[in-house]
């Protein structure tokens, strides 16, 4: 139950963040969905089968708030769920590489989408006058920003788990006395 607290408070950090803090600097704007540091903290550190339903509703909030073709966020995140639920298997899920390439191939995958979607909902011509240093700058950021976040939310989930604890003990020991 603390879980989805921690995690229902940090996608609604992530959120505000990403929609209402980050588009006012100027120096963000090759900034990468956000909502993949929690996609990607969930995948790799979550052991529970109710993960692919909490990214529906991350995704379906994602769909509402951007404006994008609807399950595209829904789609994105279940995909980079299930690549991280399968790879997670076959390596170390703790190493920092095993994130970095990770994030990078989500972030593959989440403008893949997108362009994808761009070609569906127009022609070809919007493919070609698309600006690709666009996609670049968000692929930079996403090598440093994913790795850093998820370690950061790793952090928190930890000191909010240890306070929880902490609390638990300190009401038994008071309600015993």
């Amino acid at each position: 139950m603390m879980n989805l607290i921690f995690f229902f408070l940090s996608t609604l950090f992530l959120v505000i963040i990403q929609t209402v803090i980050i588009p006012d600097f100027p120096w963000f704007p090759h900034c990468f969905d956000l909502m993949i540091v929690n996609v990607l903290y969930l995948s790799l550190f979550s052991t529970s089968y109710g993960v692919p339903f909490w990214l529906v509703i991350m995704g379906s909030i994602m769909d509402s708030l951007s404006g994008a073709p609807f399950f595209l966020h829904s789609t994105v995140y279940l995909c980079i769920y299930l690549i991280v639920f399968f790879l997670r298997r076959l390596f170390f899920q703790h190493s920092t590489i095993f994130v970095f390439l990770v994030s990078l191939a989500s972030a593959c995958i989440y403008q893949g989408l997108v362009m994808f979607s761009i070609f569906l909902l127009q022609d070809q011509k919007a493919i070609a006058g698309t600006d690709y240093r666009l996609y670049i700058g968000h692929l930079l950021w996403t090598a440093v920003g994913i790795p850093l976040g998820v370690s950061i939310l790793g952090a928190l989930h930890r000191n909010f788990s240890h306070a929880v604890k902490q609390s638990r003990r300190h009401l038994a020991r008071k309600y015993r006395e």
